[in-house]
Order: C-alpha cells, then sequence, then structure tokens
C-alpha cells in the first residue's frame, strides 16, 4: 500500500471515528511549495458531510493522524488545507527499499497484461524520410517504450506504403532520364537517388503542362493530359496486371529504398518487429466489408459502390468499396486491422499518425465496432501536430523538403560548434569527440521534439535545442556525467544501509522526486505522452542540481552523510538514465 493509500484510509478512519461520518473518498495532493508538508488532505470537501469549521476538522484530523500513523511526523493546517510532514524515517526506508532496484520504474508484463501492437513511420517509397517523419517516429518509439515499461507486452510496426501512382512517378522518371543509375554509382543513397527522381518526375510534369496551356489546353485539363502523368497512369496498371518488367523494376527500386531507410532508422535509434507492405494488405478488408454487408452495418448504393451510414454518431457517409469493386484505404486499413491481430493475438493499437488523419481515425475505430471486434475499444490514435522549422513549412515534390538524414547531421555540427564555443571537451581524442557530438545533437533533437506535448505543433530551432542550460537534452545529458564523474572519485564502500539519519531539505526534496517516477511511467503510459517522462526528467535533474549546489556530497563531515548522499546521487543518474531510454535518447558517462 501506497503512503497515499495509507493516509487516505487513515482520514477516513478518523473522520468516521471523531464524527460519526462515512466519508467516500479522500482528495490528496502534494504540498505547495511555500509550505511545509509533504502530502495535503484537502479539507474543503468533507464540509458537505461533516458540519464544522474546517480548521477545526483539519486539526482534529492532524491529531489523530499524528497519533496513530507512524510515518506522520508533524502537520499544519491552512485554512481548508491539512499540510502532513512525513517523517525521515519513512523516506528512508521507502529509499532503501528501491535503490538497489535496476528496473526502477518498470512493471513485469503478466498474463494479464494487454498486448498492443504501435504503429509509427509508415513511410512511402517514393522519398527519403523527412522532419515530419522524425518527430513520428521519436513519438511511436517512445510510446512503445513507455507501454513496456508500464508493463504491457508491445510489438512495434510499420506499414510501408509501396505501392500507387506516387511510386510509379518515381520509376518513370527513373526508367527515362535515370541512364541506369544506382546508388552504388551515383553514391548517393537509395531512399534519396529514388527522391531525385520523384522530384525530376514533377518538374518534366511541370513542363509539359505549360507546354500544353501554350496550345490553349485549359489548366485542369493539362494536368489531367499530360504525356508523363498518362505513363505514370498506364504503368500503375501494368504493376496491378503482374507485368514482369515494371514488377522487377519496382522491387529495385523499392529495395534501394529499404537500404537507405534501414541506416536513417539505425542513426535515429528506433527500430521495428514487424513490417506490413501495402502491397500485401491492399487487397485485405474487401472480405470483410462483404460480410458487413450481409450483417447491414454497411449497405450498397445504385451504382454497385458500398458505404457506411455513421451521421448518427455525428460523422458523415463513408466509401468502403468503389463502384468497381476495388477497395479505398478507409477497406485496407479494416483489414489490416483484423490481420494483425490475428498474426499478434493483440488487444490494442496505437497509430502515430499526423492530426490531418483525425477523421480518418474516428471513422475507421467506430467501424471496427460497429463489425463487433472487442479490441476495437482499445485503439488509440497518437495524433500530433506537424514540425516546422523558422525557414517555414516544407514540401516534398519541389525538393525543398528537410531531409532526416541532413538534419540529424546539421544537429552534430551543432553541437560541435556550441560544445567547442564552450570549451567542454579538452580531454577528448577526435573520435571521441565526434561520437560525443552525435549523442548530444540526437539527444537535443529527440529531447525538443519529445518534451512538448504530442498534439501541438512545434517550430523547431536546432540551435536552442543544443543548449546547456534550460529544459534541453544536453542540460539533462550533462547532469547526468556530472554524476557519473562524482561516482568515479568515490574512495570509500558506499552499499550499507543508512536508517538513522536527519534528512536535509534538500535531500528530502530530491528523495520525493525520485519517488514520483513510477506514477509517471504509468501516467505517460496511460496518456501516451513522452512529454510527461522528459519533462519529468528535467525536474529531476533541476532538484539534483539544487542539491548538489547546496550542500557537498563527498566533502561531508561524516561518512554516513557521504554514503547516504553518494547512493542518492546514483540513483537520480539510474533514473535519469532510464527515463532518457523510454524516450530513446543515449547519456554520455563523460561531458
Amino acid at each position: 500500500m501506497s503512503i497515499q493509500d495509507k493516509l487516505a484510509e487513515e482520514v477516513k478512519n478518523a473522520v468516521k471515528k471523531l464524527h460519526e461520518v462515512t466519508l467516500p473518498d479522500v482528495e490528496l495532493q502534494a504540498t505547495r511549495k511555500e509550505f511545509e508538508g509533504d502530502v495535503t488532505v484537502v479539507v474543503f470537501p468533507m464540509l458537505r458531510q461533516v458540519k464544522t469549521n474546517p480548521v477545526k476538522l483539519g486539526e482534529s484530523i492532524g491529531d489523530y493522524l499524528l497519533k496513530n500513523v507512524k510515518e506522520v511526523a508533524k502537520y499544519n493546517v491552512v485554512k481548508g488545507f491539512l499540510n502532513i510532514v512525513l517523517s525521515d524515517a519513512y523516506f528512508l526506508q521507502d529509499f532503501n527499499a528501491l535503490k538497489d532496484k535496476t528496473n526502477y520504474g518498470s512493471v513485469a508484463s503478466t498474463e494479464k497484461s494487454d498486448t498492443i501492437m504501435v504503429e509509427y513511420s509508415s513511410p512511402n517509397t517514393n522519398k527519403p524520410l523527412h522532419l515530419g517523419h522524425i518527430r513520428n517516429n521519436l513519438l511511436g518509439y517512445s510510446v512503445a517504450e513507455i507501454l513496456k515499461a508500464a508493463g504491457n507486452t508491445v510489438y512495434k510496426t510499420q506499414i510501408i506504403n509501396d505501392r500507387g501512382i506516387h511510386i510509379c512517378k518515381s520509376m518513370l522518371a527513373w526508367k527515362k532520364f535515370g541512364e541506369q543509375e544506382t546508388p552504388e554509382t551515383s553514391g548517393l543513397k537509395g531512399d534519396k537517388l529514388v527522391g531525385k527522381y520523384y522530384v525530376k518526375f514533377d518538374q518534366e510534369y511541370k513542363t509539359q503542362i505549360k507546354e500544353l496551356e501554350k496550345q490553349g489546353v485549359p489548366e485542369e485539363k493539362a494536368k489531367k493530359e499530360a504525356p508523363l502523368l498518362l505513363e505514370a497512369q498506364k504503368m500503375l496498371q501494368k504493376w496491378e496486371a503482374g507485368d514482369k518488367e515494371t514488377v522487377a523494376l519496382w522491387k529495385k527500386m523499392n529495395q534501394w529504398v529499404y537500404d537507405g531507410f534501414k541506416k536513417t532508422y539505425a542513426e535515429l535509434g528506433v527500430d521495428f518487429d514487424k513490417n506490413y507492405y501495402e502491397s500485401d494488405t491492399y487487397l485485405l478488408g474487401k472480405e470483410v466489408v462483404n460480410d458487413g454487408l450481409k450483417k447491414g452495418v454497411f449497405y450498397k448504393k445504385e451504382d454497385g459502390s458500398v458505404w457506411i451510414d455513421l451521421t448518427d454518431e455525428g460523422l458523415d457517409e463513408k466509401i468502403v468499396l468503389r463502384a468497381d469493386g476495388t477497395a479505398v484505404y478507409m477497406t485496407q486499413d479494416i483489414g489490416t486491422a483484423i490481420q494483425r491481430v490475428e498474426d499478434y493475438a493483440i488487444n490494442g493499437m496505437v497509430y502515430t499518425v499526423g492530426n490531418e488523419q483525425d477523421y480518418h481515425f474516428k471513422v475507421l475505430f467506430l467501424i471496427l465496432k460497429k463489425l463487433g471486434f472487442a479490441w476495437a475499444e482499445n485503439l488509440y490514435h497518437l495524433s500530433y501536430g506537424m514540425v516546422d522549422l523558422p525557414s517555414g513549412k516544407m514540401k516534398s515534390r519541389e525538393g525543398t523538403v528537410v531531409d532526416a538524414d541532413d538534419l540529424i547531421a546539421d544537429m552534430t555540427q551543432t553541437a560541435k560548434e556550441i560544445a567547442e564555443d564552450l570549451g567542454k571537451l579538452e580531454a577528448y581524442s577526435a573520435e571521441e569527440k565526434q561520437e560525443l557530438y552525435k549523442i548530444i545533437g540526437l539527444g537535443a533533437l529527440k529531447y525538443y521534439i519529445l518534451k512538448v506535448d504530442p498534439r501541438k505543433r512545434i517550430l523547431f530551432n536546432p540551435e536552442e535545442s543544443v543548449d546547456f542550460q534550460g529544459n534541453t537534452g544536453p542540460f539533462i545529458q550533462y547532469t547526468y556525467a556530472r554524476i557519473q564523474s562524482i561516482l568515479r572519485k568515490v574512495d570509500f564502500e558506499y552499499s550499507k544501509t543508512i536508517e538513522n539519519y536527519a534528512l536535509h531539505e534538500k535531500e528530502r526534496e530530491l528523495l520525493k522526486q525520485i519517488q514520483l517516477y513510477p506514477e509517471t511511467v504509468q501516467q505517460a503510459a496511460e496518456q501516451h505522452s513522452p512529454a510527461l517522462i522528459a519533462n519529468y526528467a528535467y525536474d529531476l535533474v533541476k532538484s539534483f542540481n539544487s542539491f548538489y549546489q547546496n550542500i557537498s556530497i563527498l566533502g561531508a563531515d561524516k561518512l554516513e552523510e557521504k554514503i547516504f548522499r553518494v547512493q542518492l546521487a546514483k540513483k537520480v543518474g539510474e533514473t535519469i538514465k532510464s527515463a532518457f531510454e523510454l524516450l530513446g535518447i543515449e547519456v554520455p558517462e563523460r561531458m
């Protein structure tokens, strides 16, 4: 039983004994910083049942707790708030129980745990990953790790959009203008090479539109009748018909892209348990729609197309099969969801997709519920805002996209410049410096993106993110490295359990912060929010730095003080590392 649960129980006992009233519940909160105390009992709601003065009621409960709960050292009452001061013995006992836990904050999965699939990344195979994909990957990966730490079994997946007209545009442009260029002959990563031809298609297509307009063809008609687009559409038809040459080119160019993506994912530090491909899934869902038609979930229009009417739920009518019997994206998503449950026996899914798809997922989840799937209650759209750079919004067709690889390299370079200006790394070899710049640069990028609520749009400022002060990744990494430096200087045994010890106010604050970690992990899992973990790490580091600046660790007067403070610093370091692992961020041992 947690101390909060124990206090709530004892407050109920106090009111029952002293006032003969049974309270339905007790409201507890952390004591505000300007008052003395650790836990505050909110007395006001009790006045509905107990007709008395709030101060008197608070004092009567406080006296009872002081006599009956050994963890309570003293109390004070401010208006309708009973502030409870917990004993040093309580904090020491709690710390001694957790200080040697290697997986502190995490819960092991059990047979009753949920099995959840988290989908993220899900790129197109016609261009490299960009800044928007970076936020998607970082969010999806981190939420998967947090859900795992909260006791769930988790599978990470992506669905790769490897078919369609956009893929054929890259293929056609390479075929017409590529002169057999390959990643090996060009020195370009495969995804960048294919992306180059996607841009080339767009340039040539626009030229053709202008030429047709000069001949008097209206713009909209020119867009539809440009020879290059008609050729791309013909290529798509050939692919769908299984034309050998077209399929071979498709396989070759997609493999270039997969090889390129693999390198970017490795640089970014994200991984997947399973890849799904749209070329395999685009036919899924059609049988499900036909079954739903028989059950009355869907209805057929006169032209033969199949729809669902969601107007009673505040949505609209949605097509699920075209008149010619071909699937739409919704059909595929229905089929893919069912396939995943069959593949992994999951009972929940998280879709990491930008907020422009909010409506799509409302409809998808509702359709799956109407089809009678119990697991459809456990579907979650991790909807996130776009990422902008100070230079403005990104566009991919024009080739002005903010490339993920370039951004990672730029972050490493920015970290290098700032670290050199601060003169922090003189004692390092060139190789060590380069590795550290990468850890700092990527840590800065990841933290800056993950500390923000996923739903909010971000203006990403690379220089601001690599600041060694304030709420940044490098600031937290630097504190971790400082703790490791302290631990390397320890020249005494510090495994002894300290029990009778008068806590300094700064030690007490730090202990309270450490206690919050398991609860924060659970909240972050429930809310699918890495921002809670990021900002917890920052609060922990602020608390540690206040402790470090106000009391001496290795220069303390008594050995007992040194031992306890080293143990405390070590646990803070472990907790920072654990929190950052949930965010996919490395921490350097030296900095």
